[in-house]
């Protein structure tokens, strides 16, 4: 606070300076009455919309889970290395699932190919994140 109780002088810029663009940007997605913009009112350079049929985000923990072990599992089975499980993003608990997941997928590899690996390590790690997550969050630690 200032010394007569008001906003230090830097303030006053600060709170302006962000609520112009937001004030700018909510008047630049409606139309001129107010309501959303026509479809034909799209810029050439704005992205295609989103499909209808691609979910926006995982819908449980468990397919969350399934994802993230996923990604590093294949991460890891192409070049043979692992990470911090923090620095992946990974519960202790997950980093378990993906380590038994990259196991079984580097002894698929050798017999079936890449392919059948990751098919393979996908199945997994939906089964162990599905029983890991059946009766929601674990609670044993922030950890786990």
């Amino acid at each position: 606070m200032g010394r007569r109780g008001g906003p230090r002088p830097g303030v006053r810029f600060l709170v302006f300076g962000l609520a112009l663009p937001a004030l700018l940007y909510t008047t630049a997605c409606t139309g001129p009455d107010g309501s959303a913009p026509s479809p034909t009112s799209t810029p050439a350079s704005a992205p295609p919309p989103a499909s209808a049929s691609a979910p926006a985000r995982p819908t449980s923990d468990a397919d969350l889970c399934t994802r993230l072990v996923t990604y590093w599992a294949r991460k890891t089975l192409a070049d043979g290395t692992y990470g911090d499980y923090q620095s992946m993003g990974l519960s202790h608990g997950q980093y378990q699932i993906l380590r038994d997941v990259v196991a079984a997928g580097r002894s698929a590899r050798q017999r079936q190919g890449t392919e059948q690996a990751e098919q393979l390590m996908r199945r997994q790690a939906r089964a162990a994140c599905t029983e890991r997550y059946r009766h929601g969050t674990p609670s044993g630690g922030p950890w786990t």
